[in-house]
């Protein structure tokens, strides 16, 4: 029997290229997107597009009970509906930080909420958690984002120790920088953000430095690869660190102390 995916966030990056690796592997998949007509793509491939807002709580109860109503049951959810809005803490817009939290944090808990009752009532299940490298070091300019990711990880930690007595298995992927498109996004921002006179020295050494990053940043297929190995183990491990920088950035952050990361990270980012 075909397992039945939902995976949130299915329109471009992480979430495409997941939800086409596992309709390649025999899945049955349902790619959520508010923007159903981005979806194609997954449709010619033999998947199920939904239109679906993670901040809104009737469109998330409407699309998982198409779901149940369609195929029964969903045995993994991969919760990658997520973005990146960065500021400093000062200068921060908080509304527009307050829409990214309802995306990567509330949308997250929303859809895990609306699908965990069906997975009770099979005894098992999977919930994927997308979250970042970021979520484990957190950076200057990127404390907003960093803190959304953060919560990620310890929902994920209390949730894992809540559902596991009902077969539930949760699992966290941390990605560290990948070219999936998401980068476009956030230089098309940073164009924009306003930032003060203060500060706008230190966003100007930064932009450089981070467009770098991402120039030179490898394909996704790991990150899938992961989230595929995550699946299909009978008991996946708890966490993914993906790409040499979130390994070593997870590695450094257990070696050094506060003050000498802090340093490492300005220096390397161009923000001292």
């Amino acid at each position: 029997m075909k397992k039945v995916v939902l995976v949130t966030g299915a329109s471009s990056g992480f979430g495409k290229f997941t939800a086409l690796e596992l309709i390649k592997k025999g899945y049955t998949v349902y790619g959520a997107a508010r923007r159903v007509n981005k979806m194609q793509e997954l449709n010619e491939a033999g998947g199920h597009s939904i239109a679906m807002d993670v901040t809104n709580d009737e469109s998330v109860d409407e699309g998982i009970k198409q779901i149940i109503k369609e195929q029964g049951r969903i045995d993994v959810l991969v919760n990658n509906a997520g973005y990146g809005s960065y500021s400093f803490i000062e200068t921060a817009d908080l509304e527009q930080m307050k829409r990214m939290y309802d995306v990567n944090v509330w949308g997250l808990v929303r859809v895990t909420q609306h699908v965990l009752p069906y997975m009770r009532k099979e005894k098992k299940g999977k919930i994927i958690n997308i979250s970042s490298i970021a979520g484990k070091a957190s950076l200057a300019f990127m404390g907003f984002y960093s803190s959304s990711k953060f919560a990620v990880e310890s929902i994920s930690d209390a949730l894992r120790q809540e559902v596991g007595r009902f077969g539930i298995d949760v699992a966290i992927i941390e990605p560290g920088a990948f070219s999936t498109g998401f980068e476009d996004t956030v230089f098309n921002e940073l164009k924009e953000v306003k930032v003060g006179e203060a500060y706008q020295p230190i966003l100007d050494n930064f932009t450089p430095s981070f467009k770098k990053t991402y120039e030179n940043a490898p394909t996704p297929e790991p990150v899938v690869k992961a989230i595929v190995s995550a699946i299909e183990r009978k008991k996946p491990k708890t966490r993914y660190a993906v790409g040499m920088d979130a390994k070593m950035g997870v590695f450094m952050k257990s070696l050094l102390s506060d003050r000498i990361f802090d340093n490492m990270m300005l220096s390397q980012m161009n923000m001292k």
